[in-house]
């Protein structure tokens, strides 16, 4: 560990302020304090804490109470998420604990680069400053830690068995800084917080990849213990199949990278206004999408069955716009189209022993795929079923009997009003 200031390790050798800091390591017991009670308290009470933030700002508080020169404590763990690259959680003495996250490409911003926490990511080694010795040359975080009130930083990597190395960077007001012997508690201290980190971090990746890919009420359940073949249960629901209009002509005349960013962007708009009135995506089926709002009781059906037409209308809406911006541009719009229908339906996991898929299975969802398949001929962007418009308080109108591939008699569809 090198002590750095304005030059970094060249002005150790010559700075009062650091030598004085080397001479307050000879023992002074009223200056002491003591970690064990911390330590104790992390194995019996704060591994049990399942809020990592609120694990981090009691610890923080116990190590102050303890005694230790602390003002400022923050946890940076790496983790695997679509939207961001870091996830941390700063403590300061005496405000609120905070949670933020670091978007992917802030390793390629000013406020990465030449920060002491990308020379920690480089060198894998603990990094320290004085804060009372800073030059403009100093990274603009460093200055505003001193400004502040801090006067010594260090921060470390702390050793996991998996994933990512975490960063904990501790600051301190105290006029003399860190002493050594403050320095070694501290990594004590990492020793016994590493695995409590990492059990989080296994859980923050677990439950990320789920909500990621699979939605967070199905990550929720297999997370809860429904991972057998077989596993499932019959609900009752509304269930929502759209699809892009003209994708296979949209391959031949676009570029894959253009297709891929229109695709994402309509996605988007998809998930956009089904998470707004409470839908859930089940899957992405190349551009089609199936998803569904949970009806637990009956009783519920008339405001979940308005839930999905006013996601509908919200889709409508946002595509519209969308396609305003496109026509500026001189590409053509995008068009789509929404089967909406309600039933039973068997939601578990279906395939072989080893791979397994999280699904919907049932008439029901078979029904709602072929009426999004007849807005297309019928020239509207939503069809429903006739289950669907009985239990629906809104007045939709009426399209006439129609025959759904699969399905033997012709059904009532209806439409937006």
């Amino acid at each position: 560990m090198t002590v750095r200031s304005d030059n970094r390790a060249a002005l150790a050798a010559s700075s009062p302020r650091i030598q004085a800091v080397e001479s307050a390591d000879s023992p002074r017991p009223e200056d002491d304090w003591d970690i064990q009670p911390v330590l104790d308290w992390l194995v019996r009470e704060g591994r049990l804490i399942p809020d990592p933030a609120r694990l981090i700002g009691e610890m923080a508080d116990r190590l102050v109470t303890a005694g230790a020169p602390l003002s400022r404590f923050t946890l940076g763990l790496q983790t695997i998420h679509p939207q961001f690259r870091t996830m941390g959680i700063a403590w300061r003495r005496g405000e609120k604990v905070v949670q933020q996250a670091r978007p992917h490409g802030i390793e390629n911003s000013p406020a990465y680069i030449g920060s002491p926490i990308q020379e920690l990511a480089e060198t894998r080694k603990p990094v320290r400053y004085r804060l009372d010795g800073l030059t403009p040359d100093n990274h603009e975080v460093l200055h505003e830690l001193a400004a502040a009130g801090g006067t010594d930083y260090y921060a470390t990597p702390m050793r996991v068995a998996h994933g990512k190395t975490p960063a904990l960077t501790f600051m301190t007001d105290r006029p003399e800084g860190f002493r050594d012997s403050d320095i070694r508690k501290f990594h004590r201290l990492m020793d016994y917080l590493a695995p409590i980190a990492e059990s989080h971090i296994g859980n923050l990746v677990a439950t990320t990849l789920m909500n990621t890919y699979l939605g967070r009420v199905v990550g929720e359940q297999i997370l809860g213990g429904l991972i057998k073949r077989g596993d499932g249960q019959v609900i009752n629901a509304v269930l929502w199949f759209s699809d892009l209009r003209d994708f296979t002509g949209l391959n031949e005349r676009m570029a894959a990278p253009d297709l891929i960013e229109l695709l994402n962007n309509y996605l988007q708009l998809v998930g956009d206004a089904l998470n707004a009135h409470g839908g859930e995506i089940l899957k992405f089926i190349g551009d089609g999408v199936m998803a569904y709002f949970p009806a637990e009781d009956a009783l519920f059906l008339p405001m979940v069955t308005a839930n999905a037409l006013a996601a509908a209308r919200h889709l409508i809406d946002n595509v519209e716009a969308a396609n305003d911006a496109r026509a500026a541009g001189g590409h053509d719009p995008v068009r789509f189209g929404v089967g909406l229908h309600v039933g039973p339906v068997t939601f578990g996991n279906i395939g072989t022993e080893d791979r397994l898929d999280f699904t919907i299975i049932g008439p029901a969802v078979n029904r709602a795929a072929r009426l999004e398949g007849l807005t297309k001929e019928l020239g509207v962007p939503v069809c429903a079923s006739a289950d669907f418009n009985a239990v629906c308080n809104e007045e939709l109108k009426p399209l006439g009997r129609h025959t759904l591939r699969g399905v033997t008699e012709p059904v009532e569809v209806f439409t937006l009003p």
